[in-house]
């Protein structure tokens, strides 16, 4: 009788070159016989001061990334078995990764198949990490990623004479773009994956999907404010993020989990409790929904041919568009309807080169946006009320009647709503369920 191999994960540790200012974190997969070493690079800037990080909360940070990028390559096989060589969890750490790589990899999971329940169990010590004062400036990092809600972020900081740098992880002309326009400091982060996790995701046997980048940003920008005097991390995550797509297998299945309130009170919890209570990760926009947010940006007219919300430019592989819109994803369709409900079409034909209501192809991508069939798109988009005021607001302008779109909005979709108005004030009114420290309240209102 012959015994199966047995398929594990290792998270084998991690460098820190300080010449590079370079952190190295490897892993290993047995799988069916195989193994397979992978290391990921994250290069930080060298222009800049470092701040002198205590030894052990440096090196909880970088146990903690490791296990945050881990995932990237843990989803390969998805073994059962998962072994950390020199990182120690409490039960309550633990708990914390099951739910961050469980829900992370909850679109993964439905869009695979795959049943879940019971596979990710990361092993418990009777230790874990404790955290450590670490006092910083008053300062703030914001993460841009290049579309409309950073900016808007950035913006509504300035106007308020709140000063803060921008950090991205790994240039792009996009994002140089709009950093450019924000003006002030910025920090790069360079991220290089392990080019054989893009040779094995071409093999039939492996699994390849959706992952919970936004928290693997959320840990880096805890990194940077450790290593370059931050006291506060800056998002731009709205409410109306905390919307799923589907149910399967018993829990809510949101392609926009990490960037969820959810999301964003355990990670704060987490990081105060193990890492530091000195250094903030916080959503600057989380009481707005995506619709409030497009009317805010509107008054930035200075960046409409220069930001982009399309996801296809930004492909973590490199392999990315400079279109700027494709006109062919759920992203591209939404940015369309969300700012066609506030700006001229002529505007719109200025940003976006055509008009994506007049698009066959669009059509039923528009349909479920506004919630008619099939599920809410994979994709970070608001949800289908906010898309039905949209495409009100931008009915009212009587500039798109002849399109596809819009047709089937005023004549199977508005003629269904009960109170227009009411729904208005719903995905305009402001929530209070964020995290916001106090210094910023008030702010975004």
């Amino acid at each position: 009788m012959t015994t199966e191999p047995q398929s594990r994960f290792i998270f084998s540790g991690h460098t820190w070159n300080p010449e590079k200012r370079m952190a190295s974190f490897s892993y290993n997969i047995s799988y069916k016989g195989e193994a397979f070493d992978f290391t990921e690079t994250l290069t930080f800037p060298t222009d800049r001061g470092l701040s002198d990080v205590p030894e052990a909360l440096f090196n909880t940070i970088l146990d903690n990334l490791s296990l945050v990028l881990g995932i990237s390559y843990y989803k390969l096989f998805l073994p059962k078995e998962i072994i950390l060589e020199n990182i120690v969890l409490n039960k309550e750490q633990a708990e914390f990764w099951n739910t961050v790589y469980t829900k992370g990899l909850g679109e993964f999971f439905y869009q695979n198949q795959l049943d879940f329940r019971g596979l990710i169990s990361f092993p418990v010590s009777t230790y874990g990490s404790k955290p450590l004062a670490f006092p910083r400036q008053n300062r703030s990092l914001v993460g841009i990623g290049g579309g409309k809600d950073s900016i808007v972020t950035g913006e509504l900081l300035k106007q308020q004479k709140k000063s803060f740098t921008s950090f991205v992880v790994n240039q792009h002309l996009i994002r140089d773009e709009v950093i450019s326009l924000l003006g002030g400091e910025s920090l790069v982060v360079r991220r290089e994956l392990d080019p054989l996790l893009f040779t094995l995701n071409k093999r039939n046997d492996t699994y390849n999907g959706h992952i919970p980048v936004s928290a693997q940003y959320a840990f880096i920008g805890v990194l940077l404010g450790a290593l370059y005097d931050y006291r506060f991390v800056i998002v731009s995550n709205e409410q109306s993020s905390n919307y799923g797509n589907v149910e399967y297998h018993g829990i809510e299945i949101n392609h926009q989990w990490s960037k969820s309130f959810e999301f964003e009170q355990l990670f704060q919890n987490y990081v105060r409790t193990f890492i530091t209570p000195d250094i903030t990760y916080f959503s600057f926009l989380r009481p707005l929904t995506e619709l409030a947010i497009a009317k805010e940006f509107v008054n930035y007219p200075q960046y409409f041919t220069h930001f982009s919300s399309c996801n296809r430019n930004f492909r973590i592989d490199g392999s990315g568009n400079m279109k700027r819109w494709c006109g062919e994803c759920a992203k591209c369709a939404f940015a369309f309807v969300m700012l066609a409900a506030f700006l001229s079409k002529e505007d719109i034909l200025t940003i976006f080169g055509e008009d994506f209501f007049a698009k066959e192809t669009l059509l039923r991508i528009y349909q479920e946006l506004l919630g008619v069939v099939n599920i809410k798109p994979f994709d970070c988009v608001g949800t289908p009320d906010e898309v039905i005021v949209a495409f009100y607001l931008a009915s009212k302008k009587g500039k798109y009647q002849d399109t596809r779109a819009m047709q089937f909005f005023e004549q199977d979709v508005l003629s269904k709503v009960a109170d227009i108005d009411a729904l208005q004030q719903h995905v305009f009114a402001q929530s209070s369920e964020h995290a916001i420290p106090e210094e910023f309240l008030g702010i975004n209102k």
